[in-house]
């Protein structure tokens, strides 16, 4: 199939944009790659020090030129998500020695829940978390001691700060293992319908504990389509993963082989063999236009329009919203997956998943075919499903169709032409929409603002009833400068009721909504935010905003405007106390959403 004329086009564009930056980072890798094998550049000394500790690699790592295969992992058992990588370091080492190889944890990084978070002042630690694992995964690897690495990782922040982190030892081949989500509980909708009832006072706090215990009940990501499983397709469809190794659930036969071959794959992909793929040469501009289609078709979480942004930049490619804007006119939406439908996406896997997706987006010419992967060359190796046969992993064809098109559907038969998100610009400047959720009627908002500087507000005067009428709820200094950028999930529920009473309402924000962005029209990560002086700042109460994702466009009607003074705010409950008097460095460092949000 013919690649599609703005596929080409907008790779073109990117390839151009990023010349000298792409150049100098493969430049880089180049050198790193020219100086062989790390090991043996160390002296005795620093040599005895790195394996001291491996027990009874000890010897070969000392007297054999196998590959050495470095593990980062996010392992803690507080998430969900991360608990399965307790066992996987053992699994790892297992494999690689019956390849001839050895592999150590070279360290660890942190990783948090925005689950746990949300509406906390720990919130406002978690996009700089990003950059914290960047800069933990270049300490874990610094020692010089790896000829590939494994990276254990699943969340919101934790792949794309991993990928930050590879992409600076870009000459190493990398390969992401992820443990999968967890089996299906309550459904989705349904814990949203307690939610809502608990923050209209119709149900006590005990029944919004059972229904959030039994929707989030046991290890693997959560089910419903936010950031963490986002990431998780975006590793298939960049080739970080192994093909249809992202929904398997955790503590599964097929589980274990897909890890165990992980890193089997890993260090074949070495300098020491004859198939080295560095990870600078999987993700090349193709690779993340392949993303952004991937984000676009499935309708995937709005933090990926930072993360990837982010991402693609400590490989020296620039990526800016209008690229993910104009991919989006061009790529249909194929998936219906919560908060964009009802399936979880164990049924999304169950219906085709990500193999089915791929084929189709290759077929219609909406995907580069001719990427790089952990996999081999080309990216139609991620149509086949991952099968476990005698004990014996094996690749096999998928199906070719979808088992449920209700849930996945073909690129000819979309649920809607084009993808789930949206860039917005005009006098508030700018900002992304994720529409994928958002019903046609919703598309177009205009209402008097009501401005806030903090979500507690917001809650406040929605108790006290303030909150009648068409509104167009505005909450600022609340960036990436200000106090970090936070999702505002804690507010959906209440803006939620307010849109079920009839009411025309939206949120425009500078800071973050969850992944789990819904049915509420949100136009977020408003850049300039309020505190570099962006107009976001000189909104008042009363001001007609207008939102409008069918023209894209951000307007606040008043004519007055640019001469008013920009609007202050008393930031010193958000600069200390649950840790966040230790980035008041990142605060003064970080760059513009719409540059990633990045300290780098």
């Amino acid at each position: 199939m013919t690649l599609h004329q703005t596929i080409a086009t907008v790779t073109e564009r990117i390839i151009e944009r990023s010349a000298p930056t792409r150049r100098a980072h493969l430049d880089r890798m180049a050198t790193a790659r020219s100086k062989g094998p790390a090991r043996a550049h160390l002296s005795c000394s620093n040599q005895a020090h790195a394996y001291a500790g491996a027990g009874v690699d000890q010897s070969r790592l000392a007297t054999q030129s196998a590959g050495n295969l470095g593990i980062v992992t996010a392992y803690n058992d507080m998430l969900s998500a991360h608990q399965p990588f307790e066992t996987y370091p053992a699994l790892i080492r297992d494999a690689v020695r019956a390849a001839g190889g050895t592999a150590q944890v070279a360290g660890g990084v942190p990783a948090m829940c925005d689950g746990v978070t949300q509406g906390e002042a720990g919130m406002e630690l978690s996009l700089f978390s990003r950059d914290v694992i960047a800069l933990a995964t270049g300490v874990a690897l610094s020692h010089n001691t790896f000829d590939a690495a494994v990276f254990l990782g699943v969340c919101d922040k934790i792949v794309p700060g991993l990928v930050i982190g590879a992409q600076a030892f870009g000459h190493l081949p990398a390969v992401f293992l992820p443990a999968g989500p967890m089996t299906s509980g309550l459904p989705n909708d349904e814990k949203a319908k307690v939610r809502q009832k608990f923050a209209a006072g119709e149900v006590g706090r005990d029944a919004l504990m059972a229904a959030e215990m039994a929707a989030y009940h046991g290890p693997g990501t959560c089910t419903f389509y936010g950031t963490a499983n986002t990431n998780q397709m975006l590793m298939e469809f960049m080739g970080l993963h192994l093909p249809g190794a992202s929904f398997v659930t955790p503590n599964t036969d097929l589980r274990e082989a897909l890890t165990r071959e992980g890193a089997r794959r890993a260090l074949s992909l070495s300098a020491l063999g004859n198939t080295y793929t560095p990870v600078c040469d999987i993700l090349d501009e193709k690779a993340f236009v392949n993303g952004i289609v991937g984000l676009n078709a499935t309708g995937g979480s709005t933090n990926l329009l930072i993360h990837l942004v982010a991402m693609a930049r400590a490989g020296g490619i620039i990526l800016d919203w209008q690229d993910f804007s104009e991919l989006s006119e061009v790529t249909p939406l194929l998936a219906r997956v919560y908060p964009n439908g009802l399936a979880d996406v164990n049924h999304f896997h169950a219906a085709g998943g990500l193999g089915y997706m791929i084929g189709q987006l290759l077929d219609a010419g909406l995907l580069h075919p001719d990427t790089r992967t952990v996999a081999g060359e080309g990216l139609h190796n991620y149509t086949a499903e991952p099968k476990l046969i005698d004990g014996v992993l094996t690749w096999e064809p998928g199906s070719g169709q979808s088992l449920n098109t209700a849930i996945l559907r073909p690129a000819n038969d979309p649920f809607q032409p084009t993808g789930g998100l949206k860039r917005l610009t005009g006098r508030m400047g700018t900002a992304v929409m994720k529409v994928s959720a958002v019903a046609p009627e919703h598309h177009v908002i205009e209402a008097p603002a009501r401005v806030f500087h903090d979500q507690q507000s917001v809650k406040d005067a929605f108790k006290a009833g303030e909150l009648a009428g068409d509104v167009i709820v505005v909450v600022r200094f609340q960036g990436p400068r200000a106090n970090g950028m936070p999702e505002l999930h804690s507010l959906t529920p209440i803006l939620s009721i307010l849109q079920g009473r009839g009411q025309k309402v939206a949120l425009v924000t500078d800071g973050r909504m969850s992944g789990a962005s819904g049915k509420v029209p949100a136009a977020i990560h408003v850049s300039p935010e309020a505190l570099d002086g962006g107009p976001i700042a000189r909104v008042r109460d009363g001001d007609l905003v207008r939102v409008d994702a069918s023209t894209g466009t951000l307007d606040i009607l008043v004519d007055d405007l640019d001469t008013r003074p920009l609007a202050t705010a008393d930031l010193s409950d958000t600069q200390a106390g649950t840790g966040r008097e230790l980035f008041t460095a990142f605060r003064n460092a970080v760059g513009a959403a719409s540059d990633g949000a990045s300290i780098f």
